[in-house]
């Protein structure tokens, strides 16, 4: 069986990260996500990551690093999570209950989701 590749954006501005708030399914509305989404049969890691932060937040973002490898994920998948900044747009909850930008002191404030929580203190440095 082949594991589930989700890719995530650590979508960072000014010295902030932008966290998104679930709004579904059930068992995961209100935690608390790097955006993006799975990646589609065919598709890049990438181009995925680029065509989710369209779809779920309305901008168009520019890749950068790489955070580490690959995290697991309860459901048999993988996370792989790269930073990223705004080229065009400004990210709006299209997919998401909220939206919060959080400085490096504050990056506790919500409650993540257990898959994306091991990544908070690797991205920490790059803020």
């Amino acid at each position: 069986m082949r594991a589930i590749i989700v890719v995530g954006a650590a979508i960072i501005e000014d010295g902030r990260l932008l966290a998104a708030q679930r709004a579904e399914p059930a068992e995961l509305a209100g935690g608390w996500e790097f955006p993006g989404g799975k990646v589609d049969p065919g598709e890049s890691d990438e181009a995925a990551l680029v065509r989710e932060c369209a779809e779920e937040l309305g901008v168009e973002v520019e890749l950068g690093v790489r955070i580490g490898g690959d995290w697991p994920l309860a459901m048999s998948g993988v996370l792989r999570v790269w930073t990223a900044r705004v080229l065009d747009g400004e990210p709006q909850a299209l997919e998401h209950r909220a939206l919060r930008w959080l400085t490096a002191g504050e990056l506790y404030d919500v409650d993540w989701l257990p898959g994306d929580l091991p990544l908070v203190p690797e991205i920490a440095a790059y803020l």
